[in-house]
């Protein structure tokens, strides 16, 4: 039997074009006041938005991804679902995370995993007419070495009810994607639980790059305003991408910044770890891939005979 291909993981269904007015007219959009109208442009943009293609291919084995499921709440905001995940996991039991998951052999898309993984974890229907493809955005580099791709949808129809699947998810809610936007809270507290702990904070850590370089890699931590019943803050991997989803969204930065001024681009970042990491060259190995490790050393910024041209010849490159 032949190794599965790699996936392309900015291939997917691109449906019609999404008239927001129409369905607002066919009451699947709650009405929406003349504040809340960034809310349609936000939507717009994501719809727009096409993703810079990865330069090199990634085994099936490290491709993941989330979905990102947006909807228009009561008050004429938009809204984000999160997902609290069950105490019975193995790995970040009890965080809160979006639903996403590993790329399955079923799967003939990274939208794919994302809806499969979405009607596993909260049952949200895979129909593409009631939760239409909003956007599919940049690849991330996880820190378990999986290449997440996050998948951003709409929920139109207002009669979706979720079901839970209990072995990995314990509770669902909300947060305005505006929260991901401003480090004030997008819900009311009080000034002794501001000064306490703040909505929104960050801290780095430190890790090797390209030629021994020493590279800062910040994370972000925001809170949901539902600590009290022992839900997580919004923090890691699911923070970054609904940032970028914010971003996108709203066409402009944040009022913090997201990334150290010298951090590394993300397809030099991803370029670095299949360069370093020997998980990779075994993925591409079983997978029968070919890749071009002189390649992904350029990319990478790996400088020959700085460290890593042992490196590359470990892998097999031409250097």
């Amino acid at each position: 039997m032949p190794p599965p291909k790699p996936l392309d993981l900015l291939a997917y269904h691109r449906p019609k074009r999404i008239r927001a007015s129409q369905a607002d007219r066919e009451g699947r959009i709650p009405h929406l006041s003349a504040e809340s109208k960034q809310y349609f442009a936000c939507i717009r943009n994501l719809a727009a938005h096409r993703a810079k293609p990865l330069p090199f291919p990634i085994p099936r084995s490290r491709c993941a991804a989330v979905l990102v499921a947006l909807f228009v709440g009561r008050s004429g905001d938009l809204r984000v679902l999160l997902n609290r995940r069950s105490a019975r996991l193995r790995t970040y039991a009890g965080d809160t995370s979006l639903p996403g998951g590993k790329v399955e052999d079923g799967d003939k898309t990274i939208e794919d995993t994302a809806r499969r993984e979405a009607f596993e974890e909260i049952g949200l229907p895979i129909d593409r007419v009631k939760v239409p493809l909003l956007a599919i955005l940049d690849p991330i580099l996880a820190w378990n070495n999986l290449i997440v791709t996050p998948v951003v949808v709409l929920i139109l129809d207002k009669t979706l009810q979720p079901v839970l699947n209990a072995d990995e998810v314990a509770s669902i809610f909300s947060h305005p994607l505006s929260g991901f936007f401003s480090s004030t809270p997008p819900f009311s507290s009080s000034p002794s639980q501001a000064d306490a702990v703040p909505y929104h904070r960050s801290h780095e850590w430190l890790s090797t790059g390209p030629n021994n370089t020493q590279q800062v890699y910040r994370v972000h931590i925001f809170l949901t305003g539902r600590e009290a019943d022992g839900t997580q803050p919004i923090t890691g991997l699911t923070a970054h991408v609904l940032i970028n989803t914010t971003i996108v969204a709203y066409g402009r930065e944040p009022d913090f910044e997201p990334l150290p001024a010298a951090a590394l681009g993300m397809h030099q970042r991803i370029a670095w770890a299949l360069w370093s990491n020997p998980d990779f060259r075994t993925s591409y190995e079983s997978e029968g891939i070919k890749i071009e490790w002189d390649k992904i050393r350029r990319i990478a910024g790996v400088k020959e005979g700085n460290g890593g041209e042992n490196e590359g010849k470990r892998r097999g490159a031409k250097l």
